[in-house]
């Protein structure tokens, strides 16, 4: 099993660094002010930060996303073609989107640009690349393809158990209140489910193993 490199703020906000061929993936960069835990955790590995990986584009996951890519110029930033527009603090919606949709949560923005864009089944380093739309238009998870372990973004928490954000639970209400489009997020967190991931890493809590048991019963609250 690949180890899980979690660096968390405020206890309950993640950000990763997955190793690679190549050098350091960074999958989300937490709040704001993270990004000296973030590179000091790099430190640690002995490996240089290749690339910057953003699941969607909530101010929770972009936060040091400028703050990382000033210190490291020749970064590559990887963003969904959806999702990179809120990176410009743009709400507005695309056709053929659901009419019942609306853009919530935290978008502050960013002055950095993306690279690059993530699609549907792309590979990045070990890392594959699957569209999982709901928690915001254009949201994407990152399964590693050597161990199984799935990189969830905001499709999924843990805090105090799995749940999805189509429905969370009480006790953390915060991404279920930000998701754009719950019925989009409930169908993406059955694709995820089908993938049996060995571990489920979320932007928000504990890193689960075998999850299955437990993803099935987020679905089943969620619907």
């Amino acid at each position: 099993m690949t180890s899980v490199h979690r660096i968390t703020r405020y206890g309950f906000i993640n950000a990763y660094l997955i190793e690679d061929a190549d050098g350091l993936t960074v999958v989300d960069t937490g709040v704001g002010g993270g990004a000296a835990a973030i590179l000091r955790a790099a430190q640690r590995l002995g490996r240089p930060i290749v690339r910057i990986v953003l699941t969607h584009g909530h101010g929770d996951h972009v936060g040091s996303l400028d703050q990382l890519a000033a210190q490291l110029p020749q970064v590559a930033v990887l963003i969904s073609e959806r999702d990179a527009p809120l990176l410009e603090r743009d709400r507005s919606a695309r056709p053929g989107e659901p009419e019942d949709a609306r853009m919530r949560g935290s978008l502050p923005g960013t002055r950095t640009r993306p690279t690059g864009f993530l699609r549907d089944g792309d590979r990045v380093g070990a890392l594959e690349v699957v569209a999982s739309p709901g928690h915001t238009p254009g949201h994407c998870s990152l399964l590693d393809t050597r161990d199984r372990t799935l990189y969830c973004g905001d499709a999924y928490t843990t805090i105090g158990g799995v749940a999805t954000t189509a429905r969370g639970p009480f006790w953390f209400p915060l991404a279920s209140r930000a998701t754009w489009h719950a019925p989009t997020a409930l169908a993406s967190a059955r694709r995820l489910r089908a993938l049996e991931p060995a571990q489920l890493a979320a932007g928000h809590g504990r890193v689960v193993e075998a999850p299955a048991d437990a993803m099935d019963r987020a679905i089943a609250r969620g619907a």
